[in-house]
């Protein structure tokens, strides 16, 4: 009974639905017993056999239209008496992964080589997104999107496995492309709270590739890159598999340039992570997801109460009165 004295409408303007409606249900009890116009032109047989024909006095469909109509409006109007919690609106946070497919990432210090233990390294990403959105580019000379903002994490998943360097229509390592690129998806997608995650085993355009990490994060976004390789590296091959030598006949080592990649990282607000501190990076990711609003110390998930419309409860009675509606002679 005490939540009777909360009793109120969701939708009261639905209300305004009652009073035609009693008024038309009155006026077509009036016009029952009346022939009308129709009399003039049809025969009294055929009348007689179309009209809604009462039932005694007080029987009749328009007497039980009435009161199906008027719970009708009710029930439309939306009768609430209690609150019931719901998960208040939380801002997506969203990832977009940049993978490096220059040639240099087919060098094997690890194993089996540097492309394969970066899409590893994705797949476990991907595992940890959850509720994230997540989005793919890759690059080498150019920048391409493979697959945009999406919550379909099995998607981005199926799209990995034939990744690899050979598939990129022009050689290089420009980074800077590829993070501008991660830049206009989030801006699209009307993204507040991102993450940018590099996984490279380094750039050829570091002037570039500073600007756009702190244009990012001047976005709100912050760039996490991750060393794909060694410091030591180990041989390049060209596109032959055959090892690449330098004038002196030396073979060139692609080695993983530690200390530009960390500025890339400052530069964007983010953190340098080696690859085998991957698990770390993931924990601080689901971190920042779980509570994108940490700087300002509000919550990112919060309860709220919301009136729960009760018009449900009015279905059965219509039911009913509809039922007896089902009458020979009245539809």
């Amino acid at each position: 009974m005490n939540g009777l004295h909360q009793l109120h409408f969701l939708h009261p303007v639905c209300l305004l639905l009652v009073p035609p409606l009693l008024f038309l249900a009155g006026w077509m009890r009036m016009r029952q017993s009346r022939t009308g116009a129709w009399s003039k032109v049809m025969d009294a047989e055929i009348m007689a056999a179309l009209r809604l024909e009462s039932i005694g006095k007080s029987n009749g469909p328009w007497l039980l239209l009435a009161p199906i109509w008027m719970l009708s409006a009710l029930a439309i109007a939306g009768p609430a008496w209690q609150r019931e919690p719901s998960t208040g609106y939380r801002a997506p946070h969203d990832w977009v992964i940049v993978l490096d497919l220059s040639p240099s990432m087919m060098v094997a210090d690890v194993a089996p080589d540097r492309v394969t233990r970066a899409r590893f390294a994705i797949d476990d990403l991907l595992g940890a997104a959850h509720d994230a959105r997540v989005g793919l580019i890759v690059f080498a000379g150019e920048a391409h999107t493979v697959v945009p903002l999406t919550s379909d994490v099995s998607t981005v998943r199926g799209l990995l496995p034939p990744l690899s360097p050979s598939l990129m229509p022009e050689s290089g390592d420009a980074l800077g492309p590829a993070l501008a690129q991660a830049g206009r998806l989030l801006r699209q997608s009307g993204s507040r709270h991102a993450s940018v995650i590099v996984l490279s085993d380094g750039f050829s355009d570091p002037s570039e590739a500073l600007s756009t990490a702190q244009q990012l994060a001047t976005q709100g976004a912050e760039v996490q890159v991750v060393g794909i390789g060694t410091a030591d590296g180990a041989p390049l091959k060209d596109a032959k598999g055959a090892f690449i030598h330098d004038l002196q006949g030396r073979s060139v080592l692609a080695k993983l340039p530690i200390d530009e990649l960390q500025r890339i990282a400052v530069a964007g607000h983010g953190q340098y992570w080696a690859l085998e501190q991957l698990k770390q990076l993931i924990v601080a990711l689901e971190v920042r997801r779980a509570n994108p609003l940490q700087d300002d110390g509000r919550a990112s998930e919060q309860r709220v109460e919301s009136w729960r419309n009760e018009g449900i409860w009015l279905m059965p009675p219509i039911l009913l009165l509809a039922l007896l509606l089902a009458r020979r002679g009245w539809v």
